[in-house]
């Protein structure tokens, strides 16, 4: 099965047809989907089910996938305490032309909406109820164990990553090494939970990472809305004292401040700030 792009093109599913891959995945999981709820991203697509589930469906190129494998969802599926969409299967197929491969993972549908996109530029307005919730998660996700390593964006956080990323924008003296690494999903953001209902999805990227790196990838995310950024800085604050968590806060800012940079990005400014105190703060530990 394969998209109707010339071998070696890039593929960008927010453009590309994905009619045969569809029709693929409801003739291997023996359902139907529902077209009208069809979510192209990049790399991946998501439809609704007529027996009530929701099928995310991800093409990744094998130069990406190693030898940990690339089943994050289902791996996920045996984490306790963590509100997430309950698995129920999935489908893996090659494709025919290009170095790549297809999966379909099938989850029950989330308990409420997603809360927007990744990067939020008003306070959505979560109940104390939710953040309850989204604590109860975090904790229980970080005290686990797991042998994957998270791959945000698919690609390994690492100490070397880590020391490339944040010496790469700040030129200060600063001792990078990580202390406490601990599962993490590696992709938190808002359009990853729902509400009013918590739940916390698309997993694929989960594994073992410096403590605080979800916390911090959030407050990042929320930067745009000062209030909701000040909320997530409270609810997680553990993890931002932490030696790792002021690292991994210097990290996000880091990818934030770098040469890719917008010049017109709102969170700039205040990931400057921050940035600024953390490396006085680690400079005098």
């Amino acid at each position: 099965m394969t998209l109707s792009v010339p071998t070696g093109h890039s593929v960008d599913l927010r453009v590309q047809p994905v009619d045969d891959v569809l029709d693929h995945v409801e003739r291997s999981l023996q359902t139907r989907f529902d077209r009208n709820t069809v979510v192209r991203k990049r790399r991946s697509v998501g439809a609704r089910t007529d027996r009530e589930t929701w099928v995310r469906i991800e093409r990744r190129l094998l130069s990406k996938i190693s030898d940990q494998g690339w089943n994050g969802t289902e791996c996920a599926a045996r984490l306790m305490e963590v509100s997430q969409p309950v698995w129920q299967g999935s489908v893996v197929w090659r494709d025919a032309d290009d170095p790549a491969m297809w999966r379909a993972d099938e989850t029950e549908l989330l308990p409420g909406a997603p809360i927007g996109t990744a990067v939020l530029s008003e306070d959505p307005k979560l109940s104390d109820e939710w953040w309850h919730a989204f604590n109860t998660s975090l904790d229980a996700l970080a005290a686990q164990s797991t042998s994957r390593l998270a791959s945000p964006d698919t690609v390994f956080i690492t100490q070397v990553l880590v020391a490339k990323t944040i010496h790469g924008v700040f030129s200060s003296p600063i001792d990078t090494t990580v202390e406490q690494w601990v599962p993490a999903h590696a992709d938190l953001n808002w359009a990853n939970m729902s509400a009013p209902v918590f739940s916390l999805f698309d997993w694929e990227d989960w594994g073992n990472a410096p403590r605080g790196l979800d916390s911090a990838s959030l407050w990042a995310s929320s930067l745009a809305v000062p209030n909701l950024a000040d909320r997530v800085w409270r609810e997680r604050h553990a993890d931002f004292a932490s030696r790792d968590g002021k690292l991994m806060t210097l990290f996000v800012c880091a990818k934030l401040l770098g040469p890719d940079a917008h010049p017109q990005d709102p969170r700039l400014e205040p990931a400057r700030r921050m940035a600024e105190e953390i490396v006085e703060d680690l400079q005098t530990d």
